[in-house]
């Protein structure tokens, strides 16, 4: 770990942390704490992979979509409209949409092969952000002058480690070599809550290629439904909390490289000091 004690943490005059977790248990909320401050560079690894390395695919979705209609058809092919996506660290569904679900086509589902071809767009373009924070270190720093920085990473981050691997996975090494690594553990509590949100707003994920083909086949076979009858979002939400159950060796896997705070004591961080204190006593160990 880049600090080796709570006191080289507590002088270091710049600073570098990971954040990583389930979604909803705080990353985005505590980077957004921390950047409001004025003294932390907020990395965002879904910004920078719907800016950097989704966009044309996501523009070129919206120009295919947009181009059935003859009205907007014209317009776009006498070059007198612009679509583009419009991305920014508070709206990030342009990404998610083009991620999309797999299922019936009349409810908004996509083919599995076409889903497949998204889901490996995602995962390249999340592996490729997350290498790029060094570089984002290093230009925050010089050419912005932020004493700080702090990487605010999607849920689906474990899903490209190898956990056998362990510090010699690329990942881990990298990222480790550059950020301390704080893990927001939820609780059984925070994992029903989470479900429940899912359940009434379903939204799509990435997920690791092996388990996507298990949890698909099982649904069609559980349900003796056929691909183009999936229900995308009846899927997603049956898949979801087997997603939670599939990640959390994964996040087990990486904790030993960095440190762990629970989602509840995130809750009650409100200043860029009381985050400070709750990592220090992260690093004193249990």
């Amino acid at each position: 770990m880049i600090y080796t004690s709570p006191q080289d943490w507590r002088d270091a005059s710049h600073k570098s942390i990971l954040l990583y977790g389930m979604s909803g248990l705080g990353k985005t909320h505590l980077a957004n704490m921390l950047r409001a401050g004025g003294d932390w560079f907020h990395y965002s690894i879904d910004y920078r992979i719907g800016t950097r390395y989704l966009g044309e695919h996501i523009g070129d979705n919206m120009k295919r979509e947009a181009i059935k209609n003859p009205f907007l058809r014209d317009l776009l092919m006498s070059d007198s409209i612009r679509l583009s996506p419009k991305i920014s660290f508070h709206n990030l569904t342009p990404v998610a949409s083009y991620l999309g679900k797999p299922g019936a086509p009349g409810l908004g589902g996509l083919p599995m092969a076409e889903y497949k071809r998204r889901q490996a767009q995602f995962r390249n373009g999340e592996i490729a952000a997350l290498n790029d924070t060094g570089f984002f270190i290093d230009r925050a720093r010089d050419i912005y002058g932020y004493s700080h920085f702090v990487c605010d990473t999607g849920g689906s981050i474990c899903e490209w480690i190898d956990p056998d691997l362990g510090g010699d996975d690329p990942l881990i090494k990298t990222l480790a070599e550059r950020c301390l690594m704080v893990w927001i553990k939820g609780s059984d509590a925070h994992t029903q809550e989470l479900v429940r949100r899912f359940d009434a707003a379903p939204k799509p994920m990435a997920y690791q290629p092996a388990f996507l083909d298990r949890v698909w086949q099982e649904y069609l076979k559980e349900n003796n439904i056929k691909e183009d009858d999936v229900n995308p979002d009846d899927f997603i939400r049956a898949t979801y909390a087997k997603a939670l159950v599939h990640r959390q060796p994964l996040y087990e896997a990486m904790a030993p490289h960095g440190v762990t705070v629970m989602a509840e004591q995130v809750a009650e961080v409100k200043t860029a000091e009381e985050f400070t204190d709750l990592i220090a006593q992260a690093l004193e160990g249990p």
